[in-house]
């Protein structure tokens, strides 16, 4: 693993709400990780970033379907079965679980900010500074 962990963080749906993703991606750097946005990807083209970009963790934005953050993750797993992902946004509680059933963490809005950086930390095998 690269000294920085590396994070693709992209949206699932084109939902015009980027200020979540852009606060959680701060974060995130600030929290000592490399983290490249993807922007609103295709399913296909997200594995493929991951892949190409050679990520320790990706964050999926949820901005609709949970049906399209489902494929994601098995071809995700498909691709590389080791491969961490944790997803927020607008997910509801029943699709938090549906998620959790993939061992996709899920951080729904009002989630801290440092619980998800403590996540990417704990997922990447990243110690906390300090």
């Amino acid at each position: 693993m690269s000294a920085s962990p590396r994070i693709l963080l992209v949206k699932t749906a084109l939902d015009g709400h980027w200020r979540g993703l852009s606060v959680v991606a701060r974060a995130l750097r600030d929290g000592g990780f490399h983290v490249i946005m993807g922007g609103m990807l295709t399913g296909p083209d997200i594995v493929r970033t991951a892949l190409d970009e050679d990520v320790d963790l990706v964050g999926l934005n949820v901005g609709g379907s949970v049906q399209v953050v489902e494929r994601v993750v098995t071809d995700l797993r498909a691709a590389r079965p080791e491969l961490p992902v944790f997803a927020g946004g607008a997910i509801s509680p029943s699709n938090c679980r549906r998620l959790a059933a993939l061992g996709v963490e899920t951080y729904p809005p009002g989630s801290s900010l440092e619980d998800i950086v403590a996540a990417a930390r704990r997922l990447t095998g990243q110690a906390a500074p300090g």
